[in-house]
């Protein structure tokens, strides 16, 4: 009875016609390829599957086929589609439109959320971004209850706290007849990585299908791999031998430390796991032992000679040029130690030199020489590189050249130059895809989620050590046609390395792709007392009353709120201007992790925070989430003592929790107990308390340099008012205790002089906490902003 449910289920599906003939696919849209019939109706009878394919053999059709079927069993129910960026979401709305008669929609962060709830209710198929399904899952706004089907794309990413795994377990839970579909082209190199995108997405069954395959072979357009070797220049070779010995030189140190086991090929990944060894060994000691101090200077100082020399080797001597140029303007004791280092400065003269001369990277001349042989042949190239300064370098040689090319990268600023908006990369592609320009400069962004027509030619101009990304890169050639790809490869050089990792990771995945993978679902609850409070959390309330938690916006994406939803609170995001997350309406909680904390700490925002926490609460609480606190590379001391503050100084509790999933326990514990309490509703203020006369006058004195809250107060108790305390001359001010000398000219100077828009560049006025000199009123930094 079963079978035949299924066969009868997927008889349309399996016809052996031109065109796929079923009653909610266009007429003519879907060719009836046999191997994508039949995956789909394996899909269909054994559940949920990822289908591991190269591009170009036809996964989203795969989908609709799926997705057609699920609407015609269940036409009440609608199928959501999640794509890791919007480009993508869009190049699936556009198909699924194309080839399915039924409403289709997508739904961003750019989409309303009045229009996207609307949207939702009035569509069956949504594309989507998987951030924006999460956040409005997590605020009620609607439920994956009557989805049908949910299809991840670019399913290797269902891994971490990726969205892909919160929303693959709510669906679970949620769903009524759920089945998931995941599509990949690279789930990953190893067993591991691949075993846990299948936990994750629950998949219980991996369909691989290749370009070896009998099914497939006569849809497949062969992709040729070529890599081209070339020999580093002379003048690399003389800079290589220079940081070659700094390298071994500071090698041999950390071996003589015992910081590391042996001195040859060491990797950036070794450095920084014995980094974090040391400052792990730091965090244990009250005064660190000067060896480790030593210790963490000399990673550091690896750490840029490592990356210098990939530079060199991959890159090419501007690239390298432009990193020292940035190094020498660093004041960190690695970058002042190796800048004395006389073979380091022999390196850096011999780059300048180099560079001046013109000398280029022997991949870049031949490159011009493929890219000028595909021109003239009318081909359509993309060139891949890792760097955005080899992106640049690349497309100004092109236009030297006379080669019509466009440049492509991310979002984000860098330097003096600015990120591409989404609106630019569109519009750049539009244009190459109109064969306005015939050769794309790329970034990895280029790699997958963006809709870049099929090439004729794909060249890396340096290799990736990562299975995944190669195969993506080599993705974008062969769609329609023969494809090839070309890899430039330095003899010698990390480029070998880097290119047979890659070749070894694809080989890895395939052999385990095609061992299968049985999937066991472990158990929820370990035992009986877990019972009780995972019911509890689930059905989110206390005597009869919903938990409810609010959510600066902030927040609202972190794994803290997605574990807040797990547990059954309700989530309701808004602006809160002080704390992250509000309890009831006297508790709230700021969450720091470690590395916020930190960098808080520097930028003097800790101290303004926790008296704001005051202002505003009867009881404000931190959450110092993280293992890694003493990590950062501050002093321990430091960080100790920005503890004690908080602790004594604000009488602020501080709780500390190992990751978001733990932060969201302990939040969903003050709120069960708040609501046992009987606390009032809470009632949001999308303001802070407006400051009192005496706040007002500590907040105006506290802006003076070096001065926190408690010498604020000394000062307005000795000089009585605002006024008084800038009218007092600096023997007047040095009398109270907590200012020296050297404080109360600093402060007499920024009362004094004349405001000019173009001043000179401001005196040291302060010194760095970091230094335990001059430390006002016990280590508090309040930095008065743009607030005032």
């Amino acid at each position: 009875m079963v079978e035949n449910k299924h066969r009868k289920e997927t008889h349309t599906l399996t016809k052996s016609v031109r065109w796929i003939q079923h009653p909610l696919i266009q007429s003519e849209k879907i060719e009836a390829r046999l191997y994508q019939q039949l995956v789909a109706a394996n899909v269909l009878k054994k559940g949920n599957t990822m289908i591991v394919a190269p591009t170009a053999l036809g996964k989203t059709i795969i989908a609709a086929l799926v997705a057609a079927e699920r609407l015609k069993k269940y036409p009440d129910s609608k199928v959501l589609i999640l794509a890791p960026t919007k480009p993508l979401v869009i190049q699936h709305e556009e198909s699924f439109h194309d080839f399915l008669k039924t409403t289709t929609t997508s739904l961003t962060g750019a989409v309303k959320v009045e229009d996207r709830v609307k949207q939702w209710e009035d569509s069956q198929i949504i594309c989507a971004t998987p951030q924006t399904i999460e956040s409005d899952i997590i605020a009620s706004r609607y439920s994956l209850k009557n989805v049908s089907l949910l299809i991840f794309d670019e399913c290797h990413r269902g891994t971490g706290s990726y969205a892909y795994v919160f929303l693959a377990s709510r669906y679970r839970d949620q769903a009524k007849d759920p089945l998931i579909l995941g599509l990949t082209a690279s789930p990953g190199g190893d067993e591991e990585r691949i075993n846990q995108v299948c936990h994750n997405l629950f998949i219980n069954e991996v369909v691989v299908k290749n370009e070896d395959d009998p099914d497939v072979k006569p849809y497949f357009n062969p992709i040729e791999v070529d890599w081209v070797k070339v020999e580093l220049q002379k003048e690399q070779l003389a800079i290589k031998s220079h940081l070659d010995t700094v390298l071994k030189n500071r090698l041999k140190g950390l071996k003589k430390l015992g910081v590391i086991s042996s001195v040859q090929q060491v990797s950036k990944k070794d450095i920084l796991r014995a980094r974090g060894k040391v400052q792990n060994r730091m965090s244990r000691s009250v005064k660190p032992p000067r060896d480790c101090l030593l210790a963490i200077s000399m990673l550091t100082a690896v750490f840029s000679v490592l990356h210098s020399l990939e530079l060199l080797e991959t890159q090419g001597v501007s690239n390298l040029h432009y990193y020292l140029e940035k190094m020498r303007q660093k004041k960190t004791k690695a970058a002042q130690g190796l800048l004395k280092d006389e073979n380091f400065k022999k390196a850096v003269r011999l780059t300048l030199k180099a560079h001046n001369k013109g000398v280029e990277h022997p991949k870049l001349g031949k490159l011009m020489e493929i890219l000028e042989e595909a021109v003239e042949g009318e081909k359509q190239v993309i060139v891949f590189s890792q760097y955005r300064d080899t992106v640049k370098h690349i497309y100004d040689k092109c236009q030297e050249e006379g080669i019509k090319a466009v440049k492509f990268f991310g979002q984000a600023n860098r330097d003096a130059e600015k990120g591409l908006t989404q609106k630019e990369q569109k519009e750049i592609i539009k244009a190459f895809r109109m064969k306005t320009y015939q050769v794309l400069v790329s970034t990895s962004v280029a790699e997958e989620g963006i809709d870049i027509p099929s090439v004729d030619l794909v060249v890396l101009y340096e290799p990736v050590p990562s299975e995944i990304r190669m195969i993506q890169r080599r993705g974008r050639t062969g769609r329609t046609t023969r494809g090839r790809m070309i890899v430039l490869i330095t003899k010698n050089t990390r480029d070998e390395s880097f290119y047979y990792s890659s070749i070894s990771r694809e080989r890895r995945m395939k052999k385990q792709l095609a061992k299968g993978y049985d999937f066991v679902e472990e158990p929820l609850i370990a035992d009986s007392k877990d019972v009780k409070v995972l019911d509890r959390g689930k059905k989110g309330d206390v005597d009869g009353k919903e938990l409810v938690v609010y959510v600066d916006h902030r927040e609202a994406r972190s794994g803290v709120t997605r574990e807040l939803s797990n547990l059954g609170v309700k989530i309701e995001p808004t602006n809160l201007p002080v704390a992250d997350y509000l309890v009831s309406p006297h508790v709230a909680v700021e969450r720091k992790s470690s590395k916020d904390f930190v960098s808080s700490l520097i930028d003097k925002r800790l101290y303004k925070q926790a008296q704001e926490l005051l202002e505003n609460f009867s009881n404000p609480l931190i959450i110092l989430e993280g293992q890694d606190l003493y990590s950062s590379g501050l002093h321990p001391n430091a960080i100790r003592g920005a503890l004690a503050s908080l602790a004594v100084d604000f009488s602020l509790p501080i709780i500390p929790t190992r990751s978001p999933e733990d932060t969201a326990a302990m939040i969903h514990r003050l709120a069960i107990r708040e609501g046992d309490k009987g606390s009032a509703d809470v009632q949001v203020r999308t303001e802070k308390k407006p400051l009192t006369l005496r706040e007002q006058q500590l907040f105006i004195v506290e802006s003076l340099p070096n001065v926190g809250p408690v010498t604020a107060r000394k000062l307005l108790e000795e000089f009585e008012t605002v006024g008084g305390v800038f009218s007092a001359k600096t023997e007047e001010l040095k009398n109270l205790e907590g200012i020296g000398d050297k404080i109360a000219k600093n402060i007499r100077l920024i009362i004094e002089s004349h405001y000019s828009l173009t001043s000179p560049k401001s005196p040291d006025l302060q010194e760095s906490v970091l230094t335990g000199k001059n430390k006002p009123d016990k280590e508090y930094r309040i930095e008065k902003d743009e607030k005032k």
